[in-house]
């Protein structure tokens, strides 16, 4: 049977594609947050995963506010991006794992997901961009998997409904006839609001809390609705969902590998978890 490997959790802030392009990673501004995901490719390499199922949110580029679904999968050969207006360059295209992708829609129905699937399908800079972290060479020596999770336009999936499609992926993947190593990506966060009366919100406290949590308390979110997760985490920070349905699907028991945490990046507190089983 596959084998979930472990899971990375980690920001998408749209300026580090730029810091990227402009190769500015020893800047004074960058190079604490680059410096953080030194020790997470040192344990990617040892964890050797084949296929990755990355849960992010979109902002745009393949969903827009009039159709917007709460929970999507991709199940395209592969997957592209485009230019959203961020400045970002394009890169190479993503080779999708389609069995794992109609794997997954099967077993989720079955739980009674409701999801969009997408034989064509554009990535943003929330998939993207963690790739080409991890990947700087950008040559992805992995398969994707694609899962989308609306934090963008309201009424948002709750906590608990994320807590629950994170525990079904992992019981899927650990159910599925492969010998495919998989690691669990999730993507977005953490606290930040862009617009309003409280831009520039960050919430530091909480953000530490929370990763605490995923290793020791890890539905301690779930106790908030949609709602107070964004007065406490800002309108974006609310895309620590990604993170607390990666954390769901390593089952049981997790342990913490590595963190980073660094503000300000663009407005936005930036992190990094690297969580493996707790039997490994």
């Amino acid at each position: 049977m596959a084998h979930i490997v472990g899971a990375i959790t980690t920001s998408h802030v749209p300026a580090i594609g730029k810091a990227i392009f402009k190769q500015l990673q020893n800047e004074p501004y960058w190079k604490p947050f680059f410096d953080g995901y030194v020790n997470a490719r040192t344990w990617l390499r040892d964890a050797r995963p084949d296929t990755v199922v990355v849960l992010y949110n979109d902002h745009g580029l393949n969903f827009f506010l009039d159709k917007m679904p709460a929970f999507a999968i991709g199940a395209a050969p592969s997957y592209t991006n485009a230019d959203e207006g961020w400045g970002i360059p394009t890169i190479p295209a993503f080779t999708g794992d389609q069995d794992l992708s109609w794997h997954l829609i099967e077993r989720l129905t079955e739980a009674e997901f409701d999801l969009t699937t997408c034989q064509e399908m554009l990535v943003d800079h929330a998939f993207t961009l963690p790739m080409a972290l991890l990947w700087p060479e950008q040559n992805w020596p992995v398969q994707v998997v694609p899962v989308c999770i609306n934090t963008v336009q309201f009424p948002i999936p709750s906590a608990k409904r994320c807590w629950k499609l994170g525990e079904q992926i992992g019981e899927a993947i650990r159910g599925w006839d492969s010998d495919k190593r998989v690691l669990i990506l999730g993507t977005g966060g953490l606290s930040h609001q862009l617009e309003g009366e409280r831009a520039g919100h960050i919430n530091k406290p909480f953000d530490l809390a929370f990763m605490d949590s995923l290793t020791k308390d890890p539905q301690w979110a779930t106790q908030w609705n949609s709602a107070e997760l964004v007065e406490k985490a800002g309108t974006q920070g609310i895309e620590l969902l990604m993170w607390l349905a990666s954390r769901a699907a390593l089952g049981e028991g997790a342990r913490e590998v590595h963190r980073n945490y660094h503000i300000p990046i663009s407005n936005t507190a930036a992190g990094l978890m690297v969580m493996a089983p707790a039997s490994r």
